[in-house]
C-alpha cells in the first residue's frame, strides 16, 4: 500500500474555495504543468467526490499522475464535509437532491463539461447529479460505488456510528473510535491518509446532520441502475480487487448493466486511489483518453 501522512496539497495543486450558484466548497485543483509540455490547455477536467466520512484529500496521491497525463483534478469537500460549511442540526441541506444539486453548481463554477468521478457515497450522489442533468459532464466512473444500498455488515457499522452521534459530541465519538483499536483494523475515518492529527481534525470538521443524512442514504439507497442506462453518457466501473462495502460481484454486475467500462484494481481494497494510487490514475487516464473528443479547457 502507498500512503502519505499528509494532507498538504501536491506541488501542482492548490487549495481554495470553489465559488458556486449554491455557495463556497473547499476543493484541491491540480492541473498539468507547462514544462511538462502540456502548456495551459489540458485534456479534460475532472470532478472528485469522496465518500462517507471522507474529504477531497482521499484523492490526493491522483493529482499528479493524473497531471502528467494532462488532465485538471478537482476534489471537492461536499456540503458539511470537512472544510466545506454546511448545517450541524439541519438534515434536510443533505437530502441527496440537494447534495445532486451542489454537485452540478460545481460543474457549472469550472466550466464544464467535466469528468465525474465519485467514490463510495460520492458515486451515488454523482449518479444522483447525473439523473438530475447529464449535460455537465463528460463520463461518469463509479470508484467503489455500488448499485443500491451498502452491505448489511457495513450497515451495521453505520448504525453505531448514527446511534453514537445521537448522544455523544464528535469529539466523544472521536475518542470511541480511537479506543476501538488500531485504524488499519477499525477502518472508518480514524484511517486515511493523513496523520491523526489531520484525521482528527477532518472528523470534528464534519456536520453531524451531514453524516445523520448520508448514513441513511447509504442504507437506503434504491437501485437506479436501469434509470442510469438510459442516460446517454460513457461510464466507468472501478474498484479494488477486494470489497466489503459492495461486494466486488455485485459491481461487476453493475458494470454488465451500464455496459460500463470495468477496471479492477489488483491489491486494493474499497479505497483504489488510496491503495494504488499509479495504477487508479492510469485507469482513470486511460477510460477518459478512450472517449476524448474535442473538449479543451484553458486555465
Amino acid at each position: 500500500m502507498t500512503r502519505q501522512a499528509t494532507f498538504t496539497p501536491p506541488p501542482c495543486a492548490r487549495a481554495y474555495p470553489l465559488r458556486t450558484g449554491r455557495g463556497e466548497f473547499a476543493v484541491v485543483d491540480s492541473s498539468p504543468k507547462p514544462e511538462a509540455g502540456a502548456g495551459a490547455e489540458v485534456k479534460g477536467v475532472a470532478l472528485m467526490l469522496p465518500g462517507f466520512t471522507g474529504s477531497k484529500e482521499d484523492f490526493r496521491l491522483l493529482h499528479e499522475p493524473l497531471a502528467e497525463r494532462g488532465y485538471r483534478v478537482v476534489a471537492v469537500d461536499g456540503r458539511g464535509q470537512h472544510e466545506s460549511d454546511g448545517p450541524v442540526d439541519d438534515e434536510s441541506a443533505y437530502a441527496q437532491r440537494e447534495l445532486a444539486r451542489d454537485v452540478l453548481a460545481q460543474a457549472e463554477a469550472l466550466g464544464g463539461p467535466v469528468h465525474l468521478v465519485g467514490h463510495s457515497l460520492g458515486g451515488q450522489i454523482a449518479r444522483a447529479a447525473v439523473l438530475l442533468d447529464h449535460s455537465p459532464f463528460l463520463s461518469l466512473t463509479l470508484v467503489s460505488s455500488g448499485p443500491a444500498e451498502i452491505s448489511l455488515s457495513q450497515q451495521q457499522r453505520v448504525k453505531l456510528l448514527r446511534d453514537a452521534l445521537a448522544v455523544l459530541s464528535m469529539e466523544e465519538v472521536w475518542e470511541a473510535i480511537q479506543a476501538m483499536g488500531p485504524p488499519e483494523e477499525v477502518g472508518g475515518p480514524a484511517r486515511g491518509l493523513g496523520d491523526a492529527e489531520q484525521l482528527r481534525r477532518r472528523w470534528l470538521g464534519h456536520s453531524p446532520a451531514q453524516l445523520h443524512a448520508t448514513g441513511r442514504q447509504l442504507c437506503t439507497e434504491p437501485d437506479r441502475v436501469d434509470e442510469l442506462a438510459a442516460v446517454p453518457l460513457p461510464f466507468h466501473v472501478l474498484s479494488g480487487a477486494h470489497d466489503d462495502t459492495w461486494p466486488v460481484a455485485v459491481l461487476d454486475d453493475m458494470a454488465v448493466r451500464l455496459n460500463a467500462h470495468r477496471t479492477v484494481i489488483a491489491g486494493a481494497e474499497h479505497s483504489p486511489g488510496a491503495d494504488r494510487p499509479l495504477p487508479t490514475a492510469h485507469a482513470l487516464a486511460d477510460f477518459w483518453d478512450s472517449i476524448r473528443g474535442d473538449h479543451t479547457h484553458t486555465v
